[in-house]
């Protein structure tokens, strides 16, 4: 079995966690999220602690066991504290800026980019070079700020492109002159 799942989720003061069937809903003071777990995977809220355990021995079962209880635990977490990732943009002209509910991105292309930013997720951009993406759903937040680094990674050369804030770039020395 593993180890992750069979360890019980604490509920924090202020967080209510419902399971309804193979439904489970978390709601605190960020927001709520719900997760349909798959039906070889049994969620139970008992004694203030969210369990998780395996309805049978199938090697899905297996496998999903200790991911669902991350999954739960991540929803916990969520709403109580929310996730945060924050992206660097470094370049000469490389900028970012929002316009409505969309950021507008000038990496070198002959054109902008205009990203569309998801439903509860909350993007802030500083000082055009600094872009934070903040909101309950780890998967989300950790989505949003790989598809806005995709745009342009930094490259190894000059350290160009979008990077997260805690990413090292390992930098190349460039072609020596003979």
């Amino acid at each position: 079995m593993s180890r992750i799942g069979k360890q019980p989720i604490a509920v924090p003061a202020g967080v209510t966690v419902e399971v309804k069937g193979q439904t489970v809903a978390v709601k605190g003071a960020k927001g709520e999220s719900k997760y349909t777990a798959p039906a070889c995977i049994g969620v139970a809220v008992e004694d203030g602690a969210v369990v998780v355990s395996r309805k049978d021995a199938s090697k899905f079962g297996k496998a999903m066991f200790g991911t669902v209880r991350s999954l739960v635990n991540n929803m916990i977490l969520g709403v109580t504290q929310g996730y945060r990732k924050d992206l660097v943009i470094e370049g000469v002209g490389y900028k970012a800026q929002m316009k409505g509910n969309a950021i507008v991105l000038t990496l070198g292309y002959s054109h902008d980019i205009n990203y569309a930013i998801p439903e509860g997720i909350k993007v802030d951009v500083q000082g055009g070079t600094n872009v934070s993406v903040e909101g309950i759903d780890k998967q989300l937040v950790g989505e949003v700020a790989a598809r806005i680094r995709d745009y342009a990674p930094a490259e190894p050369y000059k350290g160009k492109g979008v990077r997260y804030s805690n990413e090292r770039v390992r930098r190349k020395e460039g072609k020596a002159v003979a």
